[in-house]
């Protein structure tokens, strides 16, 4: 029964977690916008695929999780 209760703070813990990075990081200027992000536009065509952000937001990560490990 202590493994499901852990495991649904876990799991509450990040729904939250999750609301406020959706909350917040749209008021983050530039993120979404860096430097190797690519953007390719055309008449009736967009494609944007966020390289620079994407690699941003691993490396943050991997350090969060890295100090949780330890």
């Amino acid at each position: 029964m202590s493994d499901l209760a852990r495991f649904l703070i876990i799991l509450g813990v990040l729904l939250v977690v999750v609301g406020l990075a959706l909350l917040l990081l749209p008021k983050i200027p530039g993120l979404g916008r860096l430097p190797g992000d690519i953007v390719i536009k055309r008449e009736n065509f967009t494609f944007y695929f966020p390289l620079g952000t994407s690699i941003l937001i691993s490396v943050i990560l991997s350090l969060i999780f890295w100090l949780f490990r330890r």
